[in-house]
């Protein structure tokens, strides 16, 4: 009765871990939450939005209001107060001091239209191009953020299929140096085949705490991008068909990406922001024009004759010549005409890695499709092979060591299959990013790829 029971209860905790095993969909939503980069992307594109009305702000009225209360107390204390003289209305009499109590208050309103400032219009339609830019610079870390995310969980199932294949190869060489330890003792075999059985389960013993090692790395790769720990992943379903890029020729995609790429849309824009540098810094020769209107108020009480209150409002143009600045502006202008000549070469770099990238990825999906085929049909023919050599062993017609090498081969053709899946998987992702048409609904058809 408790043999059952046991197993049972390890089979049901087996079904309970492989049920909370997170799929790359779940990974995924965990770093748009939690990936600092990305944030940090957000953040900038949030400000880049900022830039249209910042830019809008030079074309439109600029409205202020000033004003001041102002009390003045003063005191007059003559050299001769008390004497007999001549008072200040021709009077002659006695001379006393004096003073005032004054408090004057001032106000006035101003408004200020641009109406001709070449600078302003230039820096406005140059806002509109640094808003697209940040929008696209938003886009390409998103693509990126899938990338990034489809790479670390690929390349945590392929740490984990290495260490498994380790760890079934260290079981076979357990028994096998078992199995040869034990047909020396009974004098069918030499120390030989101990010594070779010995050597290989040594060497699988320091592979096995390396593929730990590369599996801690791989994990801790992933939990910097989800900004948790990462749990189980669940693994890809045994013996997937991976579809091939669609459509089927190269062309069509380099020419998407030295078009469509973000990185390309950005570099455009930056070519036009740059030419618009130069309008704006050509513009400091130009003439300025505004109307201005202004609304002041002052009034002044106390013990005065200039008691009383007085209003004046004005509205005209003002224009403003420049006509040397110690050639500033010339300077500017050949800076900015440089800078787009920069711009202009940006763009052409980044046009030719996008294409690069396509081709490189386009490439590393059809050879994926075919070493996975291959080696599909290798895994067959080193299964056959290690049947025949162990069936061989047990009729004395192979030695250990031809076992060894069998069940080794075919390990590593396990493995190798399984990393040629995830790159070629990882390279569809890579192709549609660089062609610019990377989606978050392309991840779907991938996780559909995945035991639930």
């Amino acid at each position: 009765m408790q043999k059952p029971l046991i197993a049972a209860l390890i089979a049901s905790a087996f079904f309970s871990l492989n049920a909370q095993a997170a799929d790359l969909l779940e990974v995924y939503k965990q770093a748009l939450a939690n990936d600092a980069v990305f944030a940090s992307a957000r953040a900038s594109a949030a400000a880049g939005r900022e830039r249209v009305p910042q830019g809008r702000s030079l074309l439109l009225p600029t409205v202020g209001a000033s004003g001041s209360v102002v009390k003045n107390d003063s005191d007059v204390s003559p050299w001769n107060e008390g004497q007999v003289g001549t008072l200040p209305n021709g009077q002659t009499g006695t001379i006393f001091g004096g003073g005032s109590n004054l408090r004057t208050t001032d106000y006035a309103l101003s408004l200020t239209q641009p109406l001709f400032r070449w600078a302003n219009w230039q820096t406005y339609q140059q806002s509109k191009l640094l808003q697209s830019i940040s929008e696209a610079q938003f886009a390409q870390a998103q693509q990126d953020l899938i990338t990034r995310v489809a790479q670390a969980y690929f390349d945590v199932l392929s740490a984990q299929d290495n260490l498994e294949t380790i760890r079934a190869q260290k079981t076979a060489t357990t028994e096998q140096l078992a199995s040869a330890k034990r047909n020396f003792e009974v004098g069918t075999q030499t120390i030989t085949d101990t010594h070779e059985a010995q050597a290989a389960y040594d060497l699988v013993v320091a592979q096995e705490f390396a593929a730990i090692n590369d599996l801690e790395n791989k994990r801790t790769a992933l939990q910097s991008i989800i900004g948790a720990p990462a749990g189980a992943l669940a693994p890809l379903k045994p013996g997937v068909a991976l579809a091939a890029p669609s459509p089927a020729v190269i062309d069509p995609w380099v020419s998407s990406a030295e078009t469509q790429n973000y990185g390309v849309v950005a570099a455009q824009l930056g070519l036009e922001s740059a030419k618009r540098d130069i309008q704006k810094n050509r513009a400091g020769h130009y003439p300025t024009l505004d109307l201005v209107a202004n609304s002041s108020h002052r009034k002044v009480s106390g013990q005065t004759s200039a008691s009383g209150s007085t209003q004046n409002n004005a509205i005209g143009v003002q224009w403003s010549v420049p006509i040397f600045n110690g050639f500033a502006v010339t300077s500017r202008v050949r800076e900015s005409i440089a800078l787009e000549d920069k711009a202009r070469n940006d763009l052409e770099t980044t046009r030719r890695n996008a294409a690069q990238v396509a081709r490189q990825a386009y490439l590393g999906v059809n050879s994926g499709l075919a070493q996975v085929k291959a080696l599909e049909a290798a895994e067959v023919s080193s299964q056959s092979a290690l049947d025949s050599n162990k069936l061989g062993y047990q009729v004395g017609v192979r030695i250990n060591i031809d076992v060894l090498n069998a069940q080794r081969q075919l390990y590593s053709t396990r493995r190798d299959l399984s990393r040629a899946r995830y790159d070629t998987i990882v390279n569809g992702l890579r192709l549609k990013s660089a062609a610019g048409s990377l989606r978050e609904d392309d991840l779907i058809p991938v996780n559909n790829l995945l035991q639930k």
